[in-house]
């Protein structure tokens, strides 16, 4: 289908117009209201208390849901919403990882709310065209496309027809052109775009589309977590689309440019002295991580059974850095200097409808090549770039997937699944061909794909109803918590990473805290008081970033020359300073590092008193599948006997000689097991909460949080 009949098949449902003011310190205060059941579309003004309270991002996008919708709303009623938000630093050109968003929606995985990041244009040209956020609700008849038009101060509701165009690439192609006036203006535009496999599944995904204008090609970046994609879908949204007039220098009418530059340039010094004997970012992009969890024992592989692999070397980072092309900016906001956005160019894609055509795959990034890759016991670069090709145009989770695919192959090799119950496909550790078909199935709604696009969760429950395997072990081996997959990092020796991935306010994503390095290679937290005090800090230090637009990344990829040198090396206090010096100069307000954690302490217990009314939020939900914690089956403990066996010697004080492997894996558990728990006890107590894992009304007090809603919500629970 063309770009001119696709525009053809518009009809226009509603046309709404509104008067445009320039942002003043970073904010509009107007909220954008679209519902789609009724084509309704107008303004909300921020409260002031919500702007003092959420300062914006995920802040604004919780407050708005749990205004939306009731505790019992399910994620596919007409009242669940998208919301999209920025936040007051974000859309800056001057200093390095300022273009990102937040996505939040009831997930149809956890029945929580879902908070993902994402990178691309839409954030902040959303901002730019007059709205601090996008609140998104209803369901439309037929397929619409809404257009936020920046330029003439207008928003529009298409009703359209293309079912020929489902896929991501091609909508963020085909609608840049439509929008954009001449190719100079397809910078201006950003879509926010799902693809085929988010209409049959529930762990659809969000597209942002970025111009490339080197290359001159539209490239995506995923706001990937919780399904969010099919509640788009659901909502028989095609895209949403955003066009502004241009960019120029200070748009956010920031308080303090000069201070912004001289951080900006600080940093970007950094980058080009640093990059190259630190993280490579510029070449690698986060890929650059998979020798060094190989290394480490932290790459997972074959449903992170094990943390390292021979043939890992197939996917080291050097076999990526040649397969990226070099020497372009790679960054997915104008005046990122990280440049981590890789992609492979003319790539010929083999399989599936675009077999035979050349894309620009995005990435891999290092989720995707352990994922995709060495979880699922694959370490083949061509299937890993055609799988996160077609992840992101159908609108897969890259990171759900691998989990999901990997549990599957798991499944299948222990008889729990079998030739019969997966419609033929042989879905056994290392088969690329069965992966790639799998993926495929879900795309066009068919067979054993649609049970996999269910996600982890839900297939293990569906295997125990049906008497497929013993439960327990389904319970050990499917790598969810809360319904959501964990990211492709092993946990098993570090007890604050298990914390940090299973104690999440949405489920296992490494996005909160990543204390891997610390605790397990650095015994730098080596008490419960030390890794309380760690699962309080960088949880509340890393939501930070959600509520400004910004994208974590910057903060410790790259560290000052004397970054070791400094009290507490592992929060970069330089970057910290940074980032306290951008806050006062883009809004003018006071601010210093404490008042940073008290903001994002504020919505990080909001967002745990939501689950709580949502029923969840409590210490059993964050409860960790065992595999996440230690070993499952015997080759398993075999494989690290001289580890575990000096682990029960030196920490149980047990001689592990002339007692049998199961003998073993049951003292080491249980002992794994208490440790966590002891470990809820301390990380509740330093977040002030109970334990239960419900927020006390005293420190909500303290926060300045003790709101009625919320009060009401805690109240009855606080001597659990």
């Amino acid at each position: 289908m063309t770009t001119e009949e696709m525009k053809k098949s518009h009809k226009l449902l509603k046309e709404w117009k509104y008067d445009w003011k320039p942002l003043y310190r970073g904010y509009t205060d107007k909220i954008l209201y679209v519902n789609i059941s009724d084509n309704e579309v107008k303004e909300k003004d921020v409260d002031p208390q919500m702007k003092e309270k959420f300062i914006g991002g995920r802040g604004y996008d919780l407050k708005l849901l749990w205004d939306a919708t009731k505790p019992d709303t399910k994620w596919n009623d007409p009242e669940n919403e998208i919301n999209i938000s920025s936040g007051p630093i974000g859309g800056i050109t001057q200093y390095s990882g300022t273009g990102k968003a937040i996505c939040v929606s009831i997930s149809p995985q956890t029945d929580i709310p879902i908070d993902s990041n994402v990178g691309g244009f839409f954030g902040p040209y959303l901002k730019f065209a007059g709205f601090d956020a996008l609140e998104l609700q209803g369901k439309a008849e037929k397929d619409v496309v809404i257009f936020i038009d920046g330029l003439n101060h207008k928003v529009e509701i298409n009703q359209v027809d293309y079912d020929s165009v489902k896929d991501s690439h091609e909508l963020a192609e085909k609608l840049t052109e439509m929008y954009a006036e001449n190719d100079r203006d397809k910078r201006n535009i950003g879509v926010v775009s799902s693809g085929a496999a988010a209409d049959h599944s529930l762990i659809g995904m969000l597209n942002f589309s970025f111009y490339d204008s080197k290359r001159k090609v539209v490239r995506l970046k995923q706001a990937g977590r919780g399904g969010i994609g099919s509640v788009f879908r659901d909502k028989k949204v095609k895209a949403i689309v955003a066009r502004i007039p241009g960019l120029k220098g200070n748009l956010n009418n920031v308080a303090d440019m000069e201070a912004i530059k001289e951080r900006g340039k600080r940093f970007n010094r950094e980058m080009r002295e640093l990059d190259d004997s630190q993280a490579e970012m510029r070449t690698k992009g986060t890929a650059h991580l998979v020798n060094i969890m190989n290394d480490y024992d932290l790459l997972p592989v074959n449903n992170y059974k094990y943390g390292s692999h021979p043939e890992a070397d197939a996917i080291h980072s050097e076999v990526w850095k040649a397969r990226f092309t070099q020497g372009i900016p790679d960054g997915c906001w104008i005046g990122c200097n990280m440049s981590c956005a890789k992609g492979v160019d003319q790539y010929e894609v083999r399989t599936g409808p675009y077999a035979g055509q050349k894309v620009i795959v995005d990435g891999p990034e290092y989720e995707n090549a352990g994922g995709l890759g060495s979880n699922c016991g694959i370490f083949n670069p061509d299937y890993i770039i055609e799988a996160n090709f077609y992840c992101d145009t159908y609108g897969i989770c890259t990171i759900s997937w691998g989990t999901i695919v990997a549990f599957v192959m798991e499944c299948y090799e222990a008889g729990i699944l079998n030739d019969e119950r997966t419609g033929g496909l042989k879905l056994n550790f290392g088969n690329a061909d069965s992966a790639m078909e799998l993926m495929h199935q879900l795309a066009r709604g068919e067979g054993f794909g649609v049970i996999a696009g269910m996600g982890t969760k839900k297939m293990k429950e569906l295997f125990i109803e049906k008497g497929w395997g013993d439960p327990n072990f389904l319970k050990d081996i499917a790598m969810e918590n809360k319904g959501l997959e964990y990211s492709e990092y092993v946990s098993k020796e570090s007890l604050a990473q298990q914390g940090g991935f299973a104690m999440t306010n949405k489920g296992p994503q490494h996005d909160e805290a990543w204390l891997i390095f610390m605790d397990m290679v650095n015994n730098q937290i080596p008490t419960f008081e030390d890794k309380a005090n760690a699962l309080h800090y960088f949880p509340m230090f890393r939501t930070w970033f959600g509520l400004q637009g910004l994208c974590k990344l910057p903060w410790n990829d790259v560290e000052p020359e004397n970054n070791a040198e400094q009290d507490e090396p592992e929060k970069v206090p330089e970057h910290v300073d940074n980032y306290v010096t951008l806050y006062t100069a883009v809004t003018g307000k006071p601010f210093d590092k404490h008042e940073m954690i008290r903001q994002s302490e504020r919505v990080y217990n909001f967002q745990r008193i939501f689950n709580i009314r949502r029923g969840y939020g409590l210490r059993k939900n964050d409860a960790q599948p065992f595999r996440a914690a230690g070993p499952v089956t015997i080759e398993e403990y075999e494989s690290r006997v001289e580890r575990y066996d000096k682990h029960m010697h030196e920490k149980l004080g047990i001689d592990p000689e002339g007692k049998s492997t199961e003998e073993k894996m049951k003292l080491l558990r249980k002992y794994r097991e208490d440790q966590y728990e002891q470990l809820l006890d301390a990380v509740y107590k330093r977040r002030g909460w109970t334990k239960n894992g419900v927020p006390t009304i005293e420190h909500l007090k303290e926060l300045g949080m003790d709101l009625p809603e919320l009060i009401e919500v805690v109240e009855p629970l606080q001597h659990d």
